[in-house]
């Protein structure tokens, strides 16, 4: 007799969105800007997340990063690169999906990252015309602060959630 048994351990489908470049939400930029550099930026974007901006075209992880860095970078395999280079520049904020048991959490956020802030809640990111979408984020997300200027804005920001010194003092 071959009959099968129920897929009960086979995972949903994952999300597949219809764009890659997804919007902060302004009112963590006003909460913790102003930055100098977003080296990660949509080519099209209706409110500037820094003074400064490198889209796709100019490959931010290639370019010179200078002042205080606003990054929120590709999400996928290609996030822990630009955090990496987040930490080794160590002046700015990443926001990114808290996904805090992987390998790229522990190197990059867990073991050099000064503070974090644990979002209540999932976000709604906007779409590229500024609008916000319908869905949340589909997952936790944490901002990640490197260096205690950054800490501090981040312990300041009065951002709903959970505000996680690592380092230092904030």
């Amino acid at each position: 007799m071959n009959q099968r048994a129920p897929n009960i351990h086979r995972p949903a489908p994952r999300y597949r969105g219809r764009t890659v470049e997804w919007l902060t939400p302004p009112e963590i930029l006003a909460a913790l800007g102003p930055f100098d550099l977003d080296p990660c930026a949509p080519a099209h974007r209706p409110w500037p997340t820094a003074a400064r901006h490198y889209t796709i075209m100019e490959d931010g992880l290639l370019q010179p990063w200078e002042g205080r860095i606003w990054l929120n970078p590709p999400y996928g395999s290609d996030t822990w690169a630009w955090l990496a280079q987040l930490a080794d520049h160590g002046d700015g904020i990443a926001l990114v999906f808290a996904r805090t048991e992987t390998e790229g959490f522990h190197e990059c956020g867990w073991g050099r990252a000064d503070a974090m802030h644990f979002f209540r809640g999932r976000l709604h990111f906007h779409h590229l015309d500024g609008q916000r979408a319908r869905g949340n984020s589909g997952a936790p997300s944490v901002l990640i602060a490197y260096g205690q200027s950054n800490a501090h804005r981040l312990q300041d920001s009065g951002l709903p959630g959970k505000f996680i010194e690592l380092k230092g003092e904030a």
